[in-house]
């Protein structure tokens, strides 16, 4: 475009001409858009194998995520604050439990106790076992009086202090620190997370490789076109751009095909899941990803895409010279 040196409207010549500008642009990018979505389309076998390749690689550690989102809610649920349970000799009496649960209430170093009378206990253990006939049948409770105590600091030296302490009480037949098995869990969580997190990396990486070589096989089949629009002057970004939204809408796609996939395992899962969780008489089920989480994978999809064709474009446009 040439432009007339105009001193009454030399500001407006100029502005007109940059606006043409960013609306050349954003045309382009419009039609593009809508191009390589009809492209895609062309061949709907081979985008819905890649879909599907890319799809697999997101899926499997988006369903160790959730998975492990749900345990993790399981063992919150449990709590870890740390709890000792004291088992009172079977020869202490309702009353001497209860005042005895009393005085370690009292104590500046216990947060707080639950005395579970054996009556209460036996009750709990008749409707979680199902052995409620069989020890109706029995002349005596064989339960004792238990009282929880879950301690003001958690630190081992003062706990084992509390055990001492409790350990050569008459009135008392053992003691149990229950928090251990928690203190494991969350270290298998922890380990588990991590290990999430190295597989969502290494799948990452591979949805990067399989989009470069479908870019690659996409820029070898358009081969004499770029060479031909390099001949006339196409810059590079020029050529670049619709191999981009070509790996835009193979990311979006296979992040779409990933949850799909999520879905499709969690519902698969979630019946015996259920009929487990009921035998322990718990209620329980498998919670999905939230509106944020569905987001998030089709955005990284997206970008993983994007990030894919442009590293596939940038080394194979080099080798590509007009003659």
């Amino acid at each position: 475009m040439n432009i007339k040196m105009n001193p009454n409207s030399g500001a407006t010549v100029a502005s007109t001409g940059l606006r043409d500008q960013i609306f050349a642009w954003a045309s382009h990018h419009q039609r593009l858009f809508g191009l390589t979505l009809q492209e895609t389309m062309r061949s709907p076998f081979n985008t819905l194998m890649t879909w599907l390749v890319i799809g697999i690689a997101l899926g499997l550690p988006l369903i160790f995520y959730v998975v492990l989102q749900n345990l993790s809610s399981v063992s919150d649920d449990w709590g870890s604050e740390p709890k000792l349970a004291i088992f009172l000799n079977q020869e202490v009496t309702l009353f001497e439990g209860k005042a005895f649960a009393q005085d370690i209430t009292q104590r500046e170093d216990v947060q707080k106790t639950v005395f579970v009378s054996s009556s209460q206990a036996l009750r709990e253990f008749q409707e979680r076992s199902g052995f409620g006939d069989v020890l109706s049948t029995l002349d005596r409770n064989p339960l004792p009086h238990v009282i929880e105590v879950v301690p003001l600091n958690s630190d081992p030296l003062q706990l084992n202090k509390l055990l001492g302490i409790w350990t050569s009480n008459p009135l008392i037949d053992k003691v149990v620190v229950d928090f251990q098995w928690l203190e494991r869990l969350s270290a298998l969580l922890l380990l588990a997370e991590r290990s999430v997190s190295a597989l969502a990396i290494l799948f990452g990486l591979g949805v990067m490789l399989v989009m470069g070589n479908t870019i690659r096989l996409a820029i070898e089949s358009r081969r004499q076109e770029i060479e031909i629009i390099k001949l006339v002057g196409g810059s590079d970004a020029f050529v670049r751009r619709p191999f981009l939204y070509l790996g835009f809408w193979y990311g979006l796609g296979g992040a779409i095909t990933a949850l799909v996939l999520t879905q499709l395992s969690l519902y698969f899962l979630s019946s015996p899941v259920e009929l487990l969780a009921q035998s322990y008489r718990e209620d329980f089920a498998l919670e999905g990803l939230s509106f944020m989480e569905n987001f998030s994978l089709i955005i990284a999809g997206s970008v993983l895409g994007i990030v894919g064709s442009g590293f596939s474009v940038l080394r194979h446009l080099a080798d590509i010279a007009p003659d």
